[in-house]
């Protein structure tokens, strides 16, 4: 069920930019420069660079950095959990958990 009237309170760069941060944020705490990063995860440091910058990567490279970063499981996880907003919502999902196509 979709809801159309959901608002969304990250528009798309926003939480690109976040992301930047958080992944430049642990990269710092680890004390890693981009080029060892780099090293670590086979992103070129010029990706790195251009995501910490200008908020823009493939989801391939953000995954290996991530990886690289020890949050493989977090990427696992991500959009593992079912997320609704209303009961009729959650009963919606459960009676569609076994779907192979949408509508």
């Amino acid at each position: 069920m979709h809801n159309e009237y959901t608002f969304d309170p990250y528009p798309l760069q926003v939480t690109m930019q976040r992301m930047a941060e958080n992944l430049k944020t642990r990269r710092l705490e680890k004390k890693l420069s981009t080029k060892s990063l780099s090293a670590m995860s086979g992103v070129p440091a010029s990706t790195i660079q251009r995501f910490e910058l200008k908020h823009v990567i493939s989801l391939e490279s953000y995954v290996k950095l991530a990886k690289a970063l020890g949050y493989a499981e977090e990427m696992m996880n991500l959009l593992s959990e079912p997320k609704y907003d209303t009961m009729e919502e959650l009963l919606e999902i459960n009676r569609n958990r076994t779907r192979r196509r949408g509508v």
